[in-house]
């Protein structure tokens, strides 16, 4: 340590003897001496791992001739005039040393690891034109000083260091200056005033910074301004008027501030303006028309404000443009066709507006590498967003990013034509149809995402052309079939997501080669046998193959048998005993016909009719002592219904969650046939006064036999009691005797969903907004009740009540709780007394009855509401299933005939057809391919967008 320490005296010691030798130097010969020994002083400042200023020697009678890096003489004085050491690796502090070049004109050190701040003695030297310190680690405030004698600088860069403060206001009175870049710091405060006035700056660069204020009035003095940015700041307020007069400006930077108010007018005047960025600020009002007059621009970012409006046909003046950005803002109406002018166009981004319309044919017909048009969530085209591709032959394209709108139709087989596309995302539409062959063609794809779709078929074998492909997305569509072998020839893959398709067969095995894979997920579907072994696969998550009841392996917990028995398949469209598929002879039996929509129909009224018969039965046991106990009440209702709870064995308890009950008409009003509202699967209802005026619905359960303990009855009555949302009925209360179970229930004035569906006349009928709504409502109630792990098992618009505002309720949440003893064919047959609206794997003992199953009779109540007929219509002579019968439509195109004809065309075609392709998708003979409520919820979120004219469709 103490020799450390006295290193470090002399290497101080040194330093101060070098510049006292060169102010005894300089006294006696300054001509020859100054510069040597001033460049001597600086270096031994700083410190040179790279050995870069080896050549730099105090022996050296001058710098001049003597071969020293980066150092540059006037030939006639012999003196220096230029350091440039840009990029030496040099680190320390800008010493003294280099005021003794009293000659420099130019003093570049950027690109280096210099730290501490700047000397003031600098300014000193009278000849210094340009200083460059950029790209260091200088910190600190600059002071003052540095500019107090500037008047033959030129220019100055602090740029990408960590200076700090305010900006020195000696910096606005240099009027010399041509170029000024304090940019990547964190200069802090307004900006000075005086550098708004400076008339010979050519570039100014303030970006990236921590400035605030706005920019005063006066900018016209600055006429030579070449280039200005001021991005990535704090700065407010309206740009002022007077860039208009800096004729000679070529590229505006304001983006990423809080500027606010409309474009400035006088930009009209920048006719050679080739670069104008206004993104990430608070302007308004619609884009001029004259934006079309400045025709010099090649990028136009306007990216993130409040602009509304359409785009103006003016745009198509503007040959020059290679880029346009208008994303983030609130443009409507579709692209004009006057930007086919636009032949110079590589990048368009229109994403995140709210425009509308297909795509323009001259999309297909320019140079564009890369068309981003997402998220507009307006009408989308009835034709396929790639249906004008047949029409073109060359492509140039690279990215196509069409997701989150609403298009619509088939993916056509000209996207095969895109053999330079990388990127192809068309996630979140309502395509439909197969996947194309020809998507083989598009050989360059490296990311391909058409996810959350109605896509049907096979996934294509030749995908496996597309050997650059990373990325490939196809989840939450309709796909079935197997996984071609084809995949495991994309070598490249990274990333795989099949999730919440239809796919069937086994896993290829060769998918256990692909080495680059970072996530694979197969979940939701119906995929069978063995998991690939090896590579990802050995420790793939198992939320990534959840969902598929037959797979087996490690990631599953299930262990595979040994040697799995070949299946007998039939084929129902069998002709002769011949055909591949039909029943060995030797079985004896006749062939098998009957479509599986048949057999399910059979095994459906086979379960009603078990399920009536066990009913029948259960209900004559216990009809007799209903009768007594129904007396009873009736008899005592004075004395029992005046106190919460009643405990008195032989009259029964009853007990309400608020309040204390109070029957004006007395028990004798819940038996009798005139107040009875209807009759469900579970009992009949009553409607009965409280003597406040309150009304109330009353549940008299019919298996009472059957119900549980009362401890356990009225623990589970609780729990449902507690349930509380605005689309649910609130259960406010509940009777009990060991006989006679009662549920008291808020009475909804409205009536049910099915008497206003199907037993509305005139023009007494509900609007598309109140159909919505209804879907809406409905959705959230059971996403609530899902949250709260109960599976409501009835869904039907029998069980949709409105209340006088149109709001729907669910009610009978939950019911299957209190009865034990039904098992799912009692139950189904019981609750689920409109078969249309029974999930298939109620006929089925060995699937788990889950929230799957509300989902389904969820999607089948969709299609009841948008198209107006019953789930199942019983003709002379046929019997139509609804969801058959939107489902055929939908593949012959002819969709928007389903929908209630009573509308008479007064609904969004953007919302009505995708929401009647989402009840498709919740009526899925797969559980696991439904989505949950709490994803419909979203879906119907997303779908309902503002439209023109939307409250007259109401």
């Amino acid at each position: 340590m103490r020799a450390l320490f006295s290193n470090m005296k002399g290497f101080l010691l040194l330093v101060w003897l070098l510049e006292v030798v060169c102010v005894a130097v300089a006294a006696v010969n300054p001509s020859l001496n100054d510069d040597v020994l001033g460049l001597i002083v600086f270096k031994a400042d700083i410190r040179d791992p790279k050995g870069k200023l080896a050549s730099w020697s105090e022996d050296d009678e001058s710098a001049c001739g003597a071969g020293w890096v980066g150092v540059k003489c006037n030939p006639r004085s012999n003196r220096v005039v230029e350091i440039n050491l840009d990029g030496f690796s040099l680190s320390g502090r800008i010493g003294r040393g280099l005021q003794r070049l009293q000659f420099l004109r130019k003093l570049s050190l950027a690109n280096n690891n210099l730290t501490g701040g700047i000397n003031s003695n600098i300014a000193r030297i009278d000849s210094l034109r340009v200083i460059d310190l950029s790209g260091n680690s200088l910190s600190g405030q600059v002071s003052d000083d540095v500019f107090r004698q500037c008047g033959s600088l030129r220019a100055v860069s602090l740029a990408r260091n960590r200076f700090s403060g305010s900006i020195p206001s000696a910096l606005g009175a240099c009027s010399a200056l041509a170029a000024i870049d304090l940019s990547n710091n964190q200069f802090s405060g307004s900006v000075p005033s005086g550098v708004w006035s400076l008339s010979a700056l050519r570039s100014l660069d303030l970006s990236d910074n921590l400035l605030e204020g706005e920019i005063p009035k006066g900018v016209e003095a600055m006429k030579n301004l070449r280039s200005v940015s001021l991005a990535r700041n704090r700065l407010t307020g309206n740009v002022p008027g007077g860039f208009g007069s800096c004729s000679l400006l070529r590229s505006i930077d304001l983006g990423d501030n809080s500027f606010s108010g409309s474009i400035p007018g006088d930009f009209k005047e920048l006719a050679l303006c080739g670069y104008l960025s206004l993104r990430g600020n608070a302007f308004s009002g619609e884009l001029p028309e004259w934006i079309g007059e400045m025709r010099g621009l090649e990028t136009l970012d306007l990216s993130n404000n409040g602009l509304t409006g359409q785009v103006p046909n003016s745009v198509g003046n503007l040959q020059s443009l290679k880029m346009l950005n208008f994303s983030g803002n609130s443009f409507g109406g579709s692209l004009p066709e006057s930007m086919a002018n636009c032949t110079k166009l590589l990048v368009l981004d229109a994403s995140r507006n709210s425009m509308s319309g297909g795509l323009p044919l001259w999309i297909f017909k320019s140079d564009l590498d890369k068309v981003l048009l997402s998220e507009n969530g307006a009408s989308g085209s009835k034709k396929s967003p790639l249906i004008s591709l047949a029409e073109v032959a060359v492509q140039s394209l690279q990215v196509l990013d069409l997701s989150h709108n609403a298009f619509s139709g088939e993916i056509t087989s000209a996207v095969g034509g895109l053999s330079s596309l990388h990127v192809l995302n068309l996630a979140n539409n309502s395509l439909i149809g197969p996947i194309p062959a020809a998507i083989g063609g598009a050989v360059s794809l490296k990311e391909l995402v058409l996810k959350k779709n109605f896509l049907i078929g096979k996934i294509p074998m030749s995908i496996e052309n597309c050997t650059l492909l990373t990325t490939l997305s196809l989840s939450q569509n309709w796909l079935s079939g197997p996984i071609p072998a084809a995949v495991a020839k994309l070598t490249n893959l990274q990333t795989v997501d099949l999730s919440y398709n239809n796919l069937t067969g086994n896993l290829p095995k060769q998918l256990a080669n692909l080495a680059n894979l970072l996530a694979f997920n197969l979940s939701h579907n119906n995929l069978q046998g063995e998991l690939p072994a090896g590579g990802f696969f050995n420790t793939i998550s198992p939320t990534s193959v959840s969902g598929n009841p037959s797979l087996c392996g490690a990631a599953v917990n299930k262990s595979c048998p040994a040697v799995l028995p070949k299946p007998i398949v039939l084929n129902p469209n069998t002709s002769t005993d011949a055909s591949p598929g039909a029943l060995p002879q030797n079985l004896g039996h006749k062939r098998i016909i009957l479509s599986i929509s048949a057999l399910i129909a059979i095994g459906a009224a086979a379960v009603i009719v078990i399920g009536v018969i066990s009913i029948t039965v259960l209900n004559l046991r216990v009809r007799s002592s209903t009768s007594r106990d129904a007396g009873a009440l009736t008899f005592s209702a004075g004395d029992e219904f005046s106190r919460s709870p009643t405990t008195d064995a032989n009259s029964g308890k009853l007990v309400m969650f608020s309040g204390e009950p109070d029957f004006s008409s007395g028990a004798h009003a819940l038996l009798n046939k005139d107040c009875e509202l209807g009759r469900g699967g579970f009992g009949a209802v009553y409607q009965t006064v409280l003597r406040d005026g309150h009304s109330v619905a009353i549940k008299k359960l019919t298996v009472s036999s059957l119900v549980k303990s009362q401890e356990d009855f009225e623990r589970e009555v609780k729990k449902l009691g507690k349930i509380r949302h605005q689309n649910l009925v609130e259960l406010e209360g509940y009777y009990w005797t060991p006989s006679l179970q009662l549920l008291i229930y808020e009475y909804v004035s409205g009536g049910s969903l099915y008497k206003h569906l199907h037993e509305g006349s005139g023009g007494n009928f509900l609007s598309w907004n109140e159909r919505f709504n209804v879907i809406l409502g409905t959705a959230k109630a059971l996403a609530h009740l899902h949250q709260s792990n109960i599976i409501h098992y009835n869904i039907k618009s029998t069980n949709v009540l409105l209340d006088s505002y149109g709001e729907a309720k669910i009610g009978d949440f939950g019911l299957a709780r209190l009865l034990p003893m039904l098992d799912r064919y009692v139950l189904s047959s019981k609750i689920q007394s409109a078969l249309g609206y029974m999930a298939p794997e109620f006929a089925c003992k060995t699937v788990k009855i889950t929230e799957k199953c509300d989902v389904y009779g969820f999607g089948i109540l969709v299609l009841e509401i948008v198209t107006g007929k019953r789930p199942v219509e019983y003709m002379e002579d046929d019997v139509v299933v609804l969801c058959d019968m939107v489902r055929g439509a939908l593949e012959e195109g002819r969709v928007e005939e389903c929908i209630d004809e009573r509308l008479e065309g007064k609904f969004p075609a953007e919302e009505a057809i995708p929401v009647m392709k989402l009840g498709l998708i919740c009526t899925s003979q797969v559980p696991s391919n439904r989505p949950d409520m709490g994803e419909v919820v979203n879906i119907l979120e997303l779908i309902r967008c503002p439209s023109e004219g939307q409250e007259e469709l109401g």
